[in-house]
């Protein structure tokens, strides 16, 4: 294929071979051992790339994933499969059959991931080989995306800003980010409600991994919401862990305007979700920025006050067109903040600055390179018209991919693979970057 870099068709190539492996006749497992159910927005990211491929698995794992979509609209992060998969938290720990609104099949969790689903659908349209097959699949999901954002800009707002919260670390994707240490730090008790039992750390390195006390919090939470059904008011009136991030509202600012370009495509009227898109976008602007910290900062909804600490998600606003050019120029500046060169390749972006006390070149999201944050902001670069940093950040990801491997995550200063191999949405996010060098 004409420019494309022998790099490139290799990773194309073995990203590919990895989405094969871990295709499972309706949907893409996230990973062979350590996610072997399907994820939420990991699921979003496959289909995206595979409609330029594979366009009937892409509408398969579309389809299956809202097959478990609540009454409310809600979209579960997580859709069981083989229950007896070992996995923690399984289906017994969520008993998402509590709530009225949850299905009785398939087995869910019962909080949400990023809404990048509307952006997925609309890729099929534009990318897919049949456009009549991808439009049908978008007239069969319309309705379904439309409850969904309904569900977050109605059931996750507060009055005085339409900028949507979180209920849990699991939800931003970002479980262990150090955004999240004085939040989780109010929680009443050090210790886990329900006994549990970890996998990860019998799968993945435990230092690559959050840690026990982190985990007791997460399992806290998930007791806390179960206990009152997952009803949105009862959790919002409850819940020590409320948080307005950055990263999910920006990628659902740009999934409403995405939402509202398959309306025009199906003749439906955009007028709602152009609506969500725009305030959205006002508030990211308006009530996130710093202009200390040059970057956009996440809110703690319990507090009242931002959370001062920069990530490399303060730089999503892009993606989500959410930015005056002056803005657009400091992140610019900013960007190089969260750069490293893994011995000496193309810039990455690790999830925290290096220069952070909080950094950790091999604790989750503490330091190590997302494939996912690359992808946003690289995409967010690139639609604003700085392509250079978009090409370099690309070129980046697919370097790492090509030298180490589909790994969940890398190591910002060797760059070597880390948490598990064989990624479905790494491998997704790395085909799509070589993709989008030639589409």
């Amino acid at each position: 294929m004409a420019g494309v870099s022998t790099v490139e068709e290799s990773v194309r190539t073995a990203s590919l071979a990895v989405l094969a492996r871990n295709w499972r006749g309706s949907f893409t497992r996230a990973a062979p051992r350590l996610y072997p159910h399907q994820w939420s927005w990991d699921s979003a990211c496959v289909a995206l790339a595979l409609a330029h491929y594979r366009q009937a698995d892409a509408e398969a794992e579309l389809l299956s994933l809202f097959a478990g979509q609540w009454r409310n609209g809600l979209l579960p992060h997580i859709r069981f499969f083989d229950e007896d998969a070992p996995y923690f938290p399984g289906p017994e720990l969520w008993e998402s059959r509590r709530s009225g609104d949850a299905p009785a099949r398939p087995a869910t969790s019962g909080i949400v991931q990023p809404p990048v689903h509307a952006t997925a659908v609309l890729h099929q349209i534009e990318y897919a080989p049949d456009r009549e097959r991808a439009l049908r699949l978008a007239r069969a999901l319309y309705p379904k995306l439309v409850a969904w954002h309904r569900y977050l800009h109605v059931e996750r707002v507060r009055p005085g800003s339409p900028l949507v919260e979180l209920w849990h670390p699991w939800e931003s994707g970002m479980d262990n980010s150090p955004l999240w240490d004085d939040a989780l730090a109010r929680l009443d008790t050090p210790e886990a409600r329900p006994s549990y039992r970890r996998v990860d750390t019998t799968i993945a390195d435990p230092r690559e991994r959050p840690t026990d006390a982190e985990y007791d919090r997460y399992v806290d939470l998930v007791a806390r919401q179960r206990d009152v059904a997952y009803d949105p008011a009862s959790v919002r009136e409850i819940t020590p862990f409320a948080v307005r991030d950055v990263l999910f509202n920006s990628l659902l600012a740009r999934a409403d305007g995405d939402l509202a370009s398959i309306a025009r495509w199906l003749g439906e009227d955009p007028a709602q979700p152009e609506r969500w898109a725009g305030e959205l976008r006002a508030a990211i602007d308006s009530e996130m920025w710093s202009h200390e910290h040059h970057v956009y900062l996440d809110l703690d909804v319990i507090t009242g006050r931002p959370i001062e600490v920069c990530t490399a998600s303060g730089l999503a606003p892009l993606f989500a067109r959410a930015c005056a050019p002056d803005r657009v120029a400091e992140l610019a500046s900013a960007v190089e903040r969260f750069c490293v060169g893994a011995r000496g390749g193309p810039p990455v972006l690790a999830s925290l600055s290096p220069g952070d006390a909080s950094f950790d070149p091999r604790r989750y999201w503490r330091g190590p390179v997302w494939p996912m944050l690359n992808w946003v902001v690289a995409s967010g670069f690139r639609e604003s018209g700085r392509v250079e940093i978009a090409a370099s950040l690309s070129d980046g990801l697919v370097r790492l991919v090509h030298e180490h491997g589909a790994f969940e995550q890398f190591n910002p200063l060797d760059g070597h693979g880390q948490g598990c191999a064989e990624v479905s949405w790494t491998a997704a996010l790395a085909l799509d970057s070589c993709t989008s060098h030639v589409t």
